[in-house]
């Protein structure tokens, strides 16, 4: 069985690992391809590099951000390679994806890693377009249950959906855990590792921080990862008292190793699948501190496995951080709870496992 994994990426992210972890995992008897759009700035992809051990990896030439001759360019790929069913992943691969294989006449599934709550009016329709085009799929599956609530409301057919639990590659994670020493410094680490964008709401991040900063400066920011968000990000926190204590750090190749010296993990976001970067977080055992939001909660169980606040409570959020950055044996706690259930329940084994059941179905 050949599996094609489709995405427009746009660097390496949740979404990017996610596919890496799901093709590691298929078995020997299973090949795994990628396809990637290629588009002005996407000609050095992470996830092409870290792909190759894995299979091969198919270009798709763009000529602009959205070009309708990529249906017909992935149509004939999926001939030539004779492949058995694509794998779409992110709004734009969602259309084209659904598109080519009805052209190419092989099943489709549609995995939603998440929605974008964009200001953005043209990537507004093109989300919506994305969500649109999920009705025409073979299957749709949603690797959260508010996702799976989420996409019901486009009117995808009952018996089109399916539900598999995200999974994330712990083997890496714990073998960089693994070599964890005593920090050096007394300076708390307090990080964050993702996309900057819209609903990933970070400005409440450098608030917190910055009031927390006023207080105490013993503690500083490490924020992993870019996006368009970025640079107003870092112009905002050029304003703030505490922006000597902050540092961007972009897209890192090292990310787990700085993960691992996090004191501390944290996530504003207003809108999420499942985390990724909040499961590499938990099965580093690392302390988290987050908004109560779904997705999130699927993860972290308030006060048994990390701490979330009401949504924008930025006082409460703040008495979380302090709470987890002074009371080290209760948040040792927390992180340890927090480890074992991924370990219990995320595994990308598993998740690997009950897509090959879906593809075998299909094919």
């Amino acid at each position: 069985m050949k599996i094609l994994q489709f995405i427009c990426s746009t660097g390496f992210y949740g979404a990017e690992r996610w596919v890496l972890a799901l093709s590691k995992h298929l078995p020997d008897n299973v090949t795994s391809e990628l396809a990637v759009t290629l588009e002005p700035g996407t000609e050095e992809l992470e996830l092409v590099k870290q792909f190759a051990p894995i299979g091969n990896t198919h270009y798709i030439p763009m000529k602009g951000r959205f070009d309708f001759s990529a249906v017909t360019k992935l149509a004939e790929l999926i001939k030539q390679q004779n492949i058995d069913v694509i794998h779409t992943h992110g709004y734009k691969s969602d259309i084209l994806g659904v598109l080519a294989a009805r052209k190419a006449g092989i099943p489709c599934v549609v995995t939603p890693h998440g929605f974008e709550n964009a200001a953005d009016f043209k990537l507004r329709l093109f989300i919506w377009l994305g969500c649109q085009s999920m009705r025409f799929a073979d299957k749709v599956v949603p690797l959260s249950k508010q996702l799976m609530v989420d996409v019901q409301k486009f009117n995808i057919k009952q018996d089109k959906l399916a539900y598999i639990q995200n999974g994330v590659d712990l083997s890496e994670v714990e073998e960089v855990r693994l070599t964890k020493a005593p920090k050096s410094s007394d300076i708390k680490t307090i990080g964050f590792v993702g996309q900057m964008i819209s609903r990933k709401n970070m400005k409440a991040i450098l608030d917190c921080f910055d009031t927390l900063y006023k207080k105490r400066q013993d503690i500083e920011l490490v924020l992993l990862g870019d996006g368009e968000d970025r640079p107003e990000l870092e112009r905002y926190t050029g304003t703030l008292q505490s922006k000597e204590a902050v540092k961007f750090l972009g897209f890192r190749n090292d990310r787990l190793q700085l993960l691992r010296d996090f004191d501390l993990f944290v996530m504003t976001s207003t809108l999420e699948g499942i985390p990724r970067c909040l499961m590499e977080a938990c099965a580093m055992e690392i302390p988290v501190s987050a908004y109560d939001i779904a997705g999130i909660d699927q993860l972290i169980t308030h006060n048994k496995s990390g701490l979330l606040a009401p949504l924008h409570d930025s006082q409460q959020l703040q008495q979380d951080w302090e709470k987890l950055l002074d009371d080290v044996d209760y948040a040792k706690a927390l992180a340890a709870n927090a480890k074992n259930f991924v370990e219990e329940n995320f595994s990308a084994k598993r998740m690997a496992d009950e897509y090959l059941h879906l593809f075998k179905q299909l094919v």
